[in-house]
């Protein structure tokens, strides 16, 4: 599903619901590739050990596909190299109460907890990423950089004939 923003910049999401997870655990997961090239989260989720790791790369490569579903029915240029997670969210689920046995035939309440899983995508905004832009700045620095070695030898070259 694609949605405006102020700057008509279109947004791709993907969700998973009742996840057999606490929200709190799955957050965990999330903010690690909240932020992230699209790419670059991937290989993230791929190495992360947690257990709700796999489901979270299946919805992200969900929202990939349908950034590239949406952009090809609608005509937009999309630059699939572009995408970044835009938003991570897991959002609690209903709670499935359930009963543990305790001693002298009493029972003890505890809930599982439910996730939904909201995952992001959009193009960054402006080509900044893939320019590079040569100034004068790096040239100074390194003249600085030239000039502190070239210190630094002269006052062990005196410490060495002292």
């Amino acid at each position: 599903m694609a949605v405006a923003t102020k700057a008509s910049q279109p947004e791709y999401r993907a969700e998973a619901r009742f996840q057999r997870v606490s929200p709190q655990k799955a957050r965990l997961v999330l903010n690690l590739v909240k932020g992230l090239g699209v790419q670059r989260a991937l290989e993230t989720l791929a190495f992360t050990k947690k257990r709700i790791a796999p489901v979270v790369h299946k919805v992200l490569t969900s929202a990939l596909d349908n950034a590239k579903y949406l952009s090809d029915e609608r005509g937009l240029d999309l630059d699939v190299d572009n995408l970044y997670v835009k938003n991570a969210i897991a959002n609690e689920g209903p709670r499935m109460k359930r009963i543990r046995p305790a001693p002298m035939g009493r029972a003890f309440r505890y809930q599982r907890r439910l996730t939904h899983i909201i995952v992001t995508v959009a193009e960054r905004e402006g080509d900044a990423a893939l320019v590079t832009k040569v100034d004068d700045k790096p040239k100074r620095a390194i003249k600085s950089v030239r000039k502190t070695a070239a210190k630094s030898t002269a006052k062990k070259s005196k410490t060495a004939a002292a």
